[in-house]
């Protein structure tokens, strides 16, 4: 019986996650909307963080070269963290398993789980608003659009957002604990 209403309930999760992610989805009707996603997807997916790593040791004053390391500590242990969950997971990315869902950009691998743009996004804006608070609220915003060009691009489902935002916290918070 237990596991009928597991069952029950994983199926009502797994439905309103894709109603959420369909109505998300849905904003990429707007041409305009999809174009200002996609150049935040792709300053997400690493040539804003490339350029932060590599000009923090020279121009970020005295805490740029230790923000510097701990941003590639921690894109290394999101990289690792990445490799090991995506292909042991294996969810379908939303285009390929949820009617409705059409995909508005390029996936950069075949599956969903966990969002790798958003766990790199939340770790380097808790160590970028750690060693610079006056540029958190920027780093904050800028990573909420990551998470919605995700799911909003058909991308991710939120759950993946989700997901990647704790892991990210999560190797942020551990890096900073010993560098």
């Amino acid at each position: 019986m237990r596991h009928v209403l597991l069952e029950t309930q994983r199926r009502l999760w797994v439905e309103r996650e894709r109603t959420c992610a369909r109505w998300l989805n849905r904003a990429a009707a707007r041409p305009w909307l999809v174009v200002l996603l996609l150049a935040v997807s792709w300053l997400g997916d690493g040539p804003l963080w490339y350029a932060l790593v590599a000009a923090l040791p020279w121009w970020g004053g005295a805490p740029g070269p230790r923000c510097a390391l701990r941003m590639l500590l921690t894109g290394a242990l999101n990289l690792g963290v990445y490799c090991l969950l995506k292909p042991r997971i294996a969810r379908p990315r939303p285009y390929v398993g949820c009617p409705g869902i059409r995909a508005c950009a390029r996936s950069l691998d075949e599956y969903s789980f966990p969002s790798g743009h958003v766990m790199h996004a939340v770790a380097f804006s808790v160590l970028l608003g750690a060693a610079y608070p006056q540029f958190a609220l920027a780093a904050w915003l800028f990573t909420l659009l990551i998470g919605l060009s995700r799911v909003v691009l058909g991308l991710h489902y939120p759950s993946d957002v989700a997901f990647g935002a704790a892991i990210g916290l999560i190797d942020a918070e551990l890096v900073s604990l010993v560098v």
